[in-house]
């Protein structure tokens, strides 16, 4: 049968595959390997920049949809510091909170011997008790109650130097301890119990409650320096940071 001289068979490809030698068959199959490879290589690098173009835009999107400042309102507690201080911070917190301590022992001892002992920063305390700490609101119904005789400070203090005698007790025990304290700071103990025991004080808790979670707080502690947010226990360098920077 006549071939044209273009056309090929299955049987001529073979016979002339069969020809090549094992060298030069090896040089065109590493060829072909090399391009493979490096086509490989080259397509995992345009989906990771593509991949990493997109993180970073929605990041950027994420960090610019968040407002610099947000507008947050003092408590009706007392102010710890001079009323014409130039930084206002605000605390939001729970008196049952392990990290709320943690701020309590580890930095709060420094912002007030830097700041507002020198009048620089004064200091708002808001409450902001979490469900899942069965001390939490008791607690801030008593220092509200500890308030009423001008002792929220001293009760305050009381309360996170031996946050261990309420955390995670039962509602008999802790309500014992928030009138055992009482009693250690010379108030007036019928006054205070009544107080405690009527929840006198809920609307105040309530509103900080409602102020907290307008201003975006979740989780305790969170702060707000002249408006600006710090979230967690973090260490004193980032609050003294971000304070010197307000009181340029």
């Amino acid at each position: 049968m006549a071939k044209s001289k273009a056309g090929m068979t299955l049987g001529d490809l073979t016979s002339r595959i069969s020809q090549i030698k094992a060298p030069q068959l090896l040089y065109v199959l590493l060829l072909v390997a090399t391009f493979l490879i490096g086509y490989l290589i080259a397509r995992v690098q345009f989906l990771e920049k593509n991949q990493n173009t997109s993180t970073s835009s929605q990041t950027q999107a994420g960090a610019t949809a968040l407002p610099e400042k947000i507008d947050v309102k003092e408590g009706k507690l007392p102010i710890l510091g001079k009323n014409n201080a130039k930084v206002t911070m605000i605390e939001f917190s729970d008196f049952e909170c392990p990290f709320c301590k943690g701020y309590f022992d580890e930095t709060l001892p420094q912002i007030i011997k830097d700041y507002v002992d020198t009048g620089k920063v004064k200091l708002n305390y808001r409450h902001f008790p979490l469900d899942f700490h069965p001390a939490a609101m008791p607690a801030a119904l008593a220092s509200e109650c500890a308030n009423e005789q001008d002792k929220f400070w001293e009760y305050h203090d009381k309360i996170f130097t031996e946050q261990d005698k309420i955390a995670g007790k039962t509602a008999d025990v802790i309500t014992t301890q928030l009138k055992t304290w009482a009693q250690e700071l010379g108030l007036n103990t019928a006054q205070f119990n009544t107080c405690l025991d009527t929840s006198k004080y809920q609307a105040n808790v309530d509103a900080d409650l409602n102020d907290g979670r307008a201003a975006g707080v979740s989780g305790t502690p969170t702060f707000f320096i002249n408006g600006k947010r710090i979230v967690g226990a973090q260490p004193y360098d980032s609050f003294k940071a971000l304070i010197d920077s307000e009181l340029k």
